[in-house]
């Protein structure tokens, strides 16, 4: 059985192309070379080196129509590289898994922005790749509502599962590590600090953040990596683009988030497995996924209830996760059993072609 693989790029990124990255690697661990097909490779990364390589170039047309032409194109290729069954980790309507890491209707809804005809393209295309894969991969709870109500999608072919975390990269440090690593981002010893990990900042909830922290008189930060913040003070510390981002997790007090927006938020999972508890509005997906003990939840938009949560925090001291407080993940989060379950649907379809 021949696995191909489709994304927009294979290269450092969030979201799907991230994803995608740990499906290469825990294919290439259970002996697999699948064929990997994108708008671009960064052939510095080494996992180039675990597939076989399919550009589709886009960029020479106009950004709008870039989905279709790859979806069309990938149609063709796909049969020309002998794959069995195509994993589509962005829109393309010839994969036999889907995977919803997010959907375009419920993007629209959440945010309040008012569609326009490339949104229709989008979801015509979305739609067409739920409507002919076999299986549809839900990333959240959230997404397995999603599909059903937004576009009809038969719940006999959703299948939830969670998107894997590296255990390695993501797990706690002792505490002369993590002193360490808060001095060498400056935080103070009397701060408490909350980090925003976002180059999205509206859509992630920034603004109400900043409202609420710069009406506190009290000793908390928010330190934003990814995209600077249009306006920094006091409260609002910019620390830039974090390569190390688990390094950031383990200097930190607690990671927050206030999406509007937000199917799954790995970044959750990646900062408990950290040792440091989130505060995220309850609409983020991965609410569901984790522990009770190493989440403080409000319901989106509420500025009040916020307030608490973050003057509790800074009350209640210093905060880590630790295995006395129970799973601070409900499910295996490896990538390995991630990749068996994806296997598992594949050699079934492939059977049964």
């Amino acid at each position: 059985m021949k696995i191909g693989l489709s994304s927009n790029a294979l290269k450092h990124s969030g979201g799907l192309e991230r994803y995608a990255m740990d499906l290469v690697q825990g294919l290439a661990a259970r002996g697999q070379r699948p064929a990997f097909f994108a708008r671009k490779f960064d052939l510095s990364v080494p996992e180039c080196q675990l597939v076989e390589r399919h550009r589709i170039p886009v960029s020479f047309l106009p950004g709008k129509l870039r989905d279709a032409w790859f979806s069309m194109r990938l149609a063709a290729l796909r049969r020309r590289a002998g794959v069995d069954v195509l994993i589509g980790c962005n829109r393309v309507d010839s994969s036999e898994i889907a995977i919803c890491g997010g959907t375009h209707r419920g993007f629209l809804r959440a945010t309040g922005r008012r569609m326009r005809r490339s949104d229709r393209w989008q979801i015509e295309l979305e739609s067409r790749q739920y409507e002919r894969a076999r299986v549809v991969i839900a990333h959240s709870d959230l997404m397995r509502a999603e599909l059903l109500e937004l576009y009809g999608v038969d719940d006999a072919k959703i299948r939830v599962l969670y998107p894997p975390v590296d255990g390695a990269r993501f797990s706690p440090v002792d505490d002369a590590a993590r002193a360490a690593l808060r001095a060498s981002y400056g935080f103070g010893e009397h701060e408490t600090v909350l980090l925003f990990p976002s180059s999205s900042h509206d859509r992630k909830g920034l603004p109400l953040i900043q409202s609420v922290v710069e009406a506190l008189e009290l000793p908390v930060v928010v330190a934003v990596a990814g995209r600077p913040p249009e306006r920094e003070s006091a409260r609002v510390r910019y620390i830039g683009y974090v390569k190390d981002l688990e390094n950031a997790y383990r200097a930190a007090d607690y990671t927050i988030l206030a999406s509007k927006y937000e199917p799954f938020g790995l970044v959750g999972i990646e900062s408990v497995m950290c040792g440091t508890p989130v505060i995220f509005s309850s609409n983020i997906g991965c609410c569901d996924a984790i522990g009770d003990a190493a989440k403080r939840v409000f319901p989106p938009d509420d500025a009040a209830s916020l307030r608490g949560l973050i003057e509790a925090a800074v009350q209640g001291g210093p905060r880590r996760v630790t295995p006395a407080d129970g799973p601070a993940v409900r499910y295996d989060a490896s990538v390995e059993a991630h990749v068996d379950a994806l296997l598992a649907l594949a050699t079934n379809i492939a059977g049964t072609e």
